[in-house]
């Protein structure tokens, strides 16, 4: 979900989104990736498919700050590509006071909290909410949880636009309210609005024990000859990425309904 809580205008650029996914067991595994310049503080919220009602300690967040060449890395075991850039647009969330607020966890750049319901976000800093026309216009997270990350060290430069810089990945693993589904959140929502089509330039990367298929149209399907091993530093991952199995690669680019990409096994 390209969605981004704070100040409206404050994001200048997103691009070079990437996004890897792995099942483990009951839970999923997922890291996101992308450049962006903001010239203040700005929050990322990522729907994710729990099951309903979630205890507040349903997710595991993954440090990932000493692994920022992650995707690098990933993209290394593949023949050489050019990948599009993906380009989002923040916008201006505010809300009540908060309450009880939710944990937050320092995860390298980020502060990270995982918010259990839509109601739950009562408890977060009302600066990096969301309008509750956005949440409106979206009734598929009705029940779903949330990951809000918030980058800590984007400062104003005065006279300066400010420039592009990598983030390392966010990562974390949550319980899967779909067993067979690989879940990604590539729902756009610009300047306040969600749109019912949008450009999508992703790479998505995944691990799988079987053949996949995707809600949206994918193209430049690829499958490392050699495991993960051979190209990523899997100890560095922190358990992201199975050391033993190949990673799969599928670009999704062009213009397709405004909606999360999910992989389900393929039937014949």
């Amino acid at each position: 979900m390209c969605c981004f809580g704070g100040r409206a205008r404050a994001i200048k650029y997103v691009g070079k989104t990437n996004l890897f996914a792995r099942a483990a067991g009951d839970r999923q595994l997922l890291a996101y990736s992308m450049n962006v310049a903001a010239d203040e503080p700005v929050a990322m919220i990522l729907p994710l498919p729990v099951p309903p009602r979630p205890p507040e300690d349903a997710v595991r967040f993954i440090d990932l700050h000493g692994y920022p060449r992650l995707f690098i890395d990933l993209d290394a075991g593949f023949p050489e590509l050019m990948a599009p850039q993906a380009k989002s647009r923040g916008l201006l969330a505010r809300g009540a006071a908060p309450v009880r607020t939710l944990e937050v966890h320092r995860v390298g750049d980020f502060e990270a909290s995982f918010v259990p319901t839509l109601a739950d976000f009562a408890r977060v800093d009302p600066r990096f909410r969301l309008s509750d026309a956005v949440w409106q216009a979206l009734p598929q997270y009705a029940d779903w949880g949330f990951c809000v990350f918030k980058l800590v060290d984007l400062r104003k430069r005065w006279f300066r636009r400010p420039a592009p810089r990598t983030i390392h990945p966010m990562a974390f693993e949550f319980p899967r309210r779909d067993p067979d589904a690989l879940f990604f959140p590539t729902v756009h929502v610009h300047d306040g609005e969600v749109h019912p089509s949008a450009e999508f330039d992703h790479t998505l990367y995944y691990q799988s024990a079987g053949a996949l298929r995707s809600t949206l149209p994918t193209w430049m399907a690829q499958t490392t000859p050699d495991p993960a091993a051979a190209f990523v530093d899997v100890e560095r991952a922190a358990g992201l990425v199975d050391g033993a199995a190949p990673v799969h690669r599928v670009l999704v680019g062009g213009t397709h309904p405004n909606t999360d990409v999910v992989l389900t096994p393929r039937t014949a």
